[in-house]
Protein backbone atom coordinates (compact mmCIF):
# COMPACT_ATOMS: atom_id res chain seq x y z
CA UNK A 1 0.00 0.00 0.00
CA UNK A 2 1.52 3.33 -1.05
CA UNK A 3 1.36 5.97 1.68
CA UNK A 4 2.59 9.51 1.87
CA UNK A 5 4.80 10.38 4.85
CA UNK A 6 3.15 10.39 8.26
CA UNK A 7 1.54 13.78 8.88
CA UNK A 8 -0.95 15.54 11.05
CA UNK A 9 -4.35 16.68 9.81
CA UNK A 10 -3.00 20.25 9.64
CA UNK A 11 -0.07 19.14 7.50
CA UNK A 12 -2.43 17.30 5.17
CA UNK A 13 -4.58 20.26 4.13
CA UNK A 14 -2.48 21.30 1.08
CA UNK A 15 -2.24 17.66 -0.04
CA UNK A 16 -5.92 16.73 -0.09
CA UNK A 17 -8.97 17.96 -1.96
CA UNK A 18 -11.43 19.51 0.50
CA UNK A 19 -15.14 20.04 -0.01
CA UNK A 20 -15.92 22.80 2.51
CA UNK A 21 -14.95 22.61 6.17
CA UNK A 22 -14.47 19.54 8.33
CA UNK A 23 -17.55 17.46 9.02
CA UNK A 24 -15.74 15.97 12.04
CA UNK A 25 -13.37 18.01 14.20
CA UNK A 26 -12.07 16.79 17.54
CA UNK A 27 -9.64 18.65 19.77
CA UNK A 28 -7.87 17.21 22.81
CA UNK A 29 -10.40 14.39 23.07
CA UNK A 30 -10.08 12.23 26.18
CA UNK A 31 -12.18 9.29 27.35
CA UNK A 32 -11.67 7.83 30.80
CA UNK A 33 -13.61 4.83 32.09
CA UNK A 34 -13.79 4.40 35.87
CA UNK A 35 -13.82 0.76 36.96
CA UNK A 36 -13.95 0.81 40.74
CA UNK A 37 -10.76 2.49 41.92
CA UNK A 38 -9.15 2.04 38.51
CA UNK A 39 -9.23 4.61 35.71
CA UNK A 40 -8.81 3.36 32.16
CA UNK A 41 -7.64 6.02 29.68
CA UNK A 42 -9.12 4.89 26.36
CA UNK A 43 -8.33 8.14 24.51
CA UNK A 44 -5.49 10.48 25.45
CA UNK A 45 -5.88 13.86 23.77
CA UNK A 46 -6.92 13.00 20.21
CA UNK A 47 -7.01 15.96 17.80
CA UNK A 48 -7.90 15.49 14.13
CA UNK A 49 -10.20 16.67 11.34
CA UNK A 50 -12.14 14.67 8.77
CA UNK A 51 -13.45 16.63 5.79
CA UNK A 52 -16.54 16.15 3.70
CA UNK A 53 -16.05 13.55 1.02
CA UNK A 54 -13.16 11.76 2.71
CA UNK A 55 -12.98 7.98 3.02
CA UNK A 56 -10.97 7.27 6.18
CA UNK A 57 -9.90 3.92 7.61
CA UNK A 58 -9.03 3.72 11.30
CA UNK A 59 -6.71 0.90 12.35
CA UNK A 60 -5.21 -0.28 15.59
CA UNK A 61 -4.80 -3.25 17.87
CA UNK A 62 -7.39 -4.21 20.47
CA UNK A 63 -7.33 -1.56 23.19
CA UNK A 64 -5.88 1.12 20.91
CA UNK A 65 -8.92 3.38 21.29
CA UNK A 66 -10.34 3.07 17.79
CA UNK A 67 -13.72 1.67 18.88
CA UNK A 68 -14.01 4.28 21.65
CA UNK A 69 -13.29 6.98 19.08
CA UNK A 70 -15.96 5.55 16.79
CA UNK A 71 -18.51 5.56 19.61
CA UNK A 72 -17.76 9.21 20.37
CA UNK A 73 -17.89 10.26 16.73
CA UNK A 74 -21.18 8.38 16.35
CA UNK A 75 -22.67 10.19 19.38
CA UNK A 76 -23.10 6.88 21.19
CA UNK A 77 -21.03 8.20 24.10
CA UNK A 78 -19.65 11.51 25.40
CA UNK A 79 -15.98 12.40 25.94
CA UNK A 80 -14.52 12.95 29.40
CA UNK A 81 -12.70 16.01 28.12
CA UNK A 82 -12.24 17.88 24.84
CA UNK A 83 -14.29 19.25 21.97
CA UNK A 84 -16.15 17.43 19.22
CA UNK A 85 -17.76 19.36 16.37
CA UNK A 86 -20.08 17.45 14.04
CA UNK A 87 -21.24 19.61 11.14
CA UNK A 88 -20.09 22.63 13.21
CA UNK A 89 -22.28 21.60 16.16
CA UNK A 90 -20.46 21.05 19.46
CA UNK A 91 -21.86 17.70 20.56
CA UNK A 92 -19.36 16.94 23.33
CA UNK A 93 -21.63 18.13 26.14
CA UNK A 94 -25.11 17.40 24.74
CA UNK A 95 -27.72 15.44 26.71
CA UNK A 96 -28.57 11.85 25.79
CA UNK A 97 -31.80 13.00 24.14
CA UNK A 98 -30.00 15.60 22.04
CA UNK A 99 -27.28 13.10 21.14
CA UNK A 100 -29.93 10.64 19.95
CA UNK A 101 -31.48 13.33 17.76
CA UNK A 102 -28.12 14.30 16.24
CA UNK A 103 -27.27 10.62 15.74
CA UNK A 104 -30.52 9.90 13.92
CA UNK A 105 -30.22 12.90 11.58
CA UNK A 106 -26.50 13.00 10.85
CA UNK A 107 -24.95 9.55 11.33
CA UNK A 108 -25.44 6.24 9.53
CA UNK A 109 -24.08 3.07 11.14
CA UNK A 110 -22.95 -0.23 9.63
CA UNK A 111 -21.82 -2.96 12.03
CA UNK A 112 -19.98 -6.26 11.72
CA UNK A 113 -23.01 -8.22 12.94
CA UNK A 114 -25.51 -6.46 10.63
CA UNK A 115 -27.91 -5.77 13.57
CA UNK A 116 -31.08 -6.54 11.60
CA UNK A 117 -34.40 -7.51 13.17
CA UNK A 118 -34.72 -11.22 12.41
CA UNK A 119 -38.50 -11.39 11.82
CA UNK A 120 -38.68 -8.16 9.84
CA UNK A 121 -38.37 -7.79 6.07
CA UNK A 122 -35.50 -5.99 4.41
CA UNK A 123 -37.79 -3.06 3.62
CA UNK A 124 -39.03 -2.83 7.20
CA UNK A 125 -35.49 -2.99 8.57
CA UNK A 126 -34.46 -0.09 6.35
CA UNK A 127 -37.52 1.91 7.42
CA UNK A 128 -36.62 1.84 11.13
CA UNK A 129 -34.64 5.13 11.28
CA UNK A 130 -37.47 6.88 9.43
CA UNK A 131 -40.03 5.54 11.89
CA UNK A 132 -37.99 7.09 14.70
CA UNK A 133 -38.08 10.34 12.70
CA UNK A 134 -41.90 10.13 12.53
CA UNK A 135 -41.89 10.24 8.74
CA UNK A 136 -45.17 9.52 6.97
CA UNK A 137 -45.60 5.99 5.66
CA UNK A 138 -45.72 6.83 1.94
CA UNK A 139 -42.48 8.83 2.02
CA UNK A 140 -40.91 6.24 4.32
CA UNK A 141 -41.66 3.40 1.89
CA UNK A 142 -40.42 5.44 -1.08
CA UNK A 143 -37.09 6.33 0.50
CA UNK A 144 -36.52 2.82 1.84
CA UNK A 145 -37.18 1.22 -1.54
CA UNK A 146 -34.80 3.69 -3.18
CA UNK A 147 -32.09 2.86 -0.62
CA UNK A 148 -32.44 -0.88 -1.26
CA UNK A 149 -32.32 -0.27 -5.01
CA UNK A 150 -29.14 1.74 -4.43
CA UNK A 151 -27.38 -1.30 -2.94
CA UNK A 152 -28.74 -3.75 -5.51
CA UNK A 153 -31.47 -5.38 -3.42
CA UNK A 154 -34.56 -4.07 -5.16
CA UNK A 155 -35.72 -7.66 -5.70
CA UNK A 156 -35.23 -8.73 -2.07
CA UNK A 157 -37.36 -6.17 -0.25
CA UNK A 158 -39.82 -8.71 1.17
CA UNK A 159 -37.17 -11.17 2.36
CA UNK A 160 -36.35 -11.58 6.06
CA UNK A 161 -32.68 -11.82 7.12
CA UNK A 162 -32.67 -15.64 7.29
CA UNK A 163 -33.58 -15.69 3.58
CA UNK A 164 -30.58 -13.50 2.70
CA UNK A 165 -26.87 -14.25 2.44
CA UNK A 166 -24.40 -12.48 4.74
CA UNK A 167 -23.47 -10.06 1.98
CA UNK A 168 -27.12 -9.29 1.27
CA UNK A 169 -27.77 -8.69 4.96
CA UNK A 170 -24.88 -6.23 5.05
CA UNK A 171 -26.34 -4.47 2.01
CA UNK A 172 -29.63 -4.10 3.90
CA UNK A 173 -27.67 -2.62 6.79
CA UNK A 174 -25.97 -0.16 4.41
CA UNK A 175 -29.34 0.83 2.94
CA UNK A 176 -30.65 1.42 6.46
CA UNK A 177 -27.62 3.59 7.21
CA UNK A 178 -28.21 5.65 4.05
CA UNK A 179 -31.97 6.15 4.28
CA UNK A 180 -31.79 9.28 6.45
CA UNK A 181 -29.21 10.91 4.12
CA UNK A 182 -26.55 11.15 6.86
CA UNK A 183 -23.59 13.51 6.95
CA UNK A 184 -21.24 10.63 7.75
CA UNK A 185 -21.32 6.84 7.42
CA UNK A 186 -19.58 4.96 10.23
CA UNK A 187 -18.66 1.35 9.48
CA UNK A 188 -17.33 -0.79 12.34
CA UNK A 189 -15.56 -3.90 10.94
CA UNK A 190 -18.24 -4.18 8.19
CA UNK A 191 -16.46 -7.07 6.44
CA UNK A 192 -15.55 -9.03 9.57
CA UNK A 193 -18.25 -11.69 9.04
CA UNK A 194 -17.95 -11.91 5.25
CA UNK A 195 -15.92 -14.02 2.82
CA UNK A 196 -13.23 -12.41 0.68
CA UNK A 197 -15.29 -11.78 -2.46
CA UNK A 198 -18.28 -10.42 -0.54
CA UNK A 199 -15.95 -8.14 1.42
CA UNK A 200 -14.71 -6.63 -1.85
CA UNK A 201 -18.32 -6.19 -3.03
CA UNK A 202 -19.12 -4.23 0.14
CA UNK A 203 -16.02 -2.07 -0.33
CA UNK A 204 -17.11 -1.47 -3.93
CA UNK A 205 -20.41 -0.06 -2.61
CA UNK A 206 -18.53 2.17 -0.17
CA UNK A 207 -16.16 3.45 -2.84
CA UNK A 208 -19.04 4.19 -5.20
CA UNK A 209 -20.96 6.07 -2.49
CA UNK A 210 -17.84 8.03 -1.66
CA UNK A 211 -17.02 8.87 -5.29
CA UNK A 212 -20.47 9.51 -6.78
CA UNK A 213 -22.32 10.94 -3.78
CA UNK A 214 -19.31 12.40 -1.93
CA UNK A 215 -20.44 10.62 1.22
CA UNK A 216 -17.99 10.92 4.11
CA UNK A 217 -17.07 7.42 5.31
CA UNK A 218 -15.17 6.46 8.46
CA UNK A 219 -14.28 2.76 8.58
CA UNK A 220 -12.82 0.84 11.52
CA UNK A 221 -10.91 -2.27 10.47
CA UNK A 222 -8.07 -4.48 11.64
CA UNK A 223 -7.52 -5.81 8.11
CA UNK A 224 -4.77 -4.00 6.15
CA UNK A 225 -6.18 -5.12 2.79
CA UNK A 226 -9.55 -3.54 3.63
CA UNK A 227 -7.84 -0.29 4.69
CA UNK A 228 -6.26 -0.13 1.24
CA UNK A 229 -9.65 0.83 -0.23
CA UNK A 230 -9.73 4.07 1.78
CA UNK A 231 -8.19 7.42 0.84
CA UNK A 232 -6.62 8.02 4.24
CA UNK A 233 -5.51 5.69 7.04
CA UNK A 234 -5.24 6.71 10.71
CA UNK A 235 -3.42 4.37 13.09
CA UNK A 236 -4.33 4.41 16.79
CA UNK A 237 -2.18 3.05 19.61
CA UNK A 238 -2.79 3.32 23.36
CA UNK A 239 -5.30 6.13 22.93
CA UNK A 240 -3.05 8.22 20.66
CA UNK A 241 -2.88 8.84 16.92
CA UNK A 242 0.42 7.30 15.87
CA UNK A 243 0.21 7.82 12.09
CA UNK A 244 -2.16 9.76 9.85
CA UNK A 245 -1.42 9.01 6.21
CA UNK A 246 -2.85 9.80 2.80
CA UNK A 247 -3.08 6.78 0.48
CA UNK A 248 -1.23 7.71 -2.70
CA UNK A 249 -2.63 4.88 -4.80
CA UNK A 250 -5.65 3.28 -3.26
CA UNK A 251 -7.07 -0.08 -4.25
CA UNK A 252 -10.06 -0.14 -6.63
CA UNK A 253 -12.73 -2.60 -5.50
CA UNK A 254 -14.27 -2.58 -8.98
CA UNK A 255 -10.95 -3.63 -10.53
CA UNK A 256 -10.42 -6.35 -7.91
CA UNK A 257 -13.92 -7.74 -8.56
CA UNK A 258 -13.29 -7.77 -12.31
CA UNK A 259 -10.19 -9.91 -11.76
CA UNK A 260 -12.00 -12.53 -9.66
CA UNK A 261 -13.80 -15.62 -10.99
CA UNK A 262 -17.56 -15.25 -11.41
CA UNK A 263 -19.57 -15.52 -8.20
CA UNK A 264 -21.17 -18.87 -7.47
CA UNK A 265 -24.95 -19.01 -7.16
Amino acid sequence: MGYARAMTSTDMRPEMARDGGPVIKVENLHKIYEMGDTKVHALRGISLEIYRGEFVAIMGASGSGKSTFMNLVGCLDSPSEGTYLLDNTNVASLSRIDLASIRNRHVGFVFQGFNLLSRTTALENVELPLIYSAMRARERHKRSRAALDRVGLGGRMDHIPSQLSGGQQQRVAIARALVNHPSILLADEPTGNLDSRTSVEIMDIFQELNETEKLTIVLVTHEPDIAEYAKRVIHFRDGHVMRDQVVQKRRSAAEVLASLPPAED
